[in-house]
């Protein structure tokens, strides 16, 4: 149990990690701060993965720097190029898009990022691991156990709320692929009337992850303002029958 509480920890320092990096990433590029993440909470898992990858896979090449360099590029860009294919065909769009970028492949990764992750892969195995090593190991074993429990369990509610909210994002954009097929919706109006028809159980519209995620956005931009000029139509909809309800007058008793 300690040995696995242990490792969670470690997977979670890194993921922590990865996300400071993107933050200061977007604040340097974008000067704006921006969940770059799946999940909600200051977390990004795939960082996490491809840390502890690193850590098993590396140890026996560790005394050579260039291999370790080369040999992380490798493993986190396949586990990149893997995470992109796999969040597409589950959640049927590209979330990130690198076609803009050279030497990339089919702009699911690029020679830039790769090249950072070799160097993050230096950064991981010669500083960070050995001082999340010191820290952990200073920590009483049942504490740590039961640090390690209370994380796991917000990591998978946050996990859980997530895969919801991907999949809300997921259901909105099949419908638009269906409707775009459809030779009624070219008609003027009917494809509002039809788009609105169809999102009467979609509930949460996932700002904060089209935010981490603007290919998402970008790639079905005319879709997105008809969705939410119409839930945005929905809720004054809602709010003005309140009023009306509110103003009726009540009938008065002999």
């Amino acid at each position: 149990m300690y040995q696995i509480s242990l490792f969670f920890l470690k997977f979670i320092l890194f993921s922590l990690f990865g996300y400071i990096a993107e933050m200061t990433m977007c604040i340097v590029l974008d000067h704006k701060i921006t969940n770059r993440g799946f999940l909600c909470g200051p977390v990004i898992p795939i960082y996490g993965v491809g840390s502890i990858c690193l850590i098993f896979l590396l140890e026996s090449v560790k005394s050579n720097p260039l291999l370790v360099f080369l040999f992380g590029i490798l493993i986190t860009t396949a586990i990149e190029y893997v995470t992109s294919y796999g969040l597409e065909k589950i959640f049927h769009n590209r979330w990130w898009d690198y076609s803009n970028n050279k030497y990339n492949i089919n702009g699911r990764i690029c020679l830039l990022n790769s090249s950072l992750f070799g160097i993050g892969s230096l950064a991981i195995i010669y500083l960070a691991n050995p001082i999340f090593d010191k820290f952990l190991n200073q920590m009483n074993h049942q504490a740590l156990i039961i640090i390690s429990v209370i994380i796991f369990i917000i990591f998978i509610v946050d996990i859980i709320y997530s895969i919801i909210v991907a999949y809300n994002l997921r259901n909105q954009i099949i419908v638009f692929s269906e409707l775009k097929n459809q030779k009624l919706a070219r008609i003027p109006g009917m494809f509002e009337r039809m788009l609105k028809h169809r999102i009467k159980i979609i509930k949460v519209y996932p700002a904060r992850l089209l935010k981490a995620f603007p290919y998402i956005q970008k790639s079905n931009e005319r879709e997105f303002e008809i969705i939410k000029k119409l839930q945005v139509n929905r809720k004054n909809s809602k709010k003005s029958s309140k009023k009306k309800a509110k103003k009726k007058p009540t009938k008065k008793s002999n």
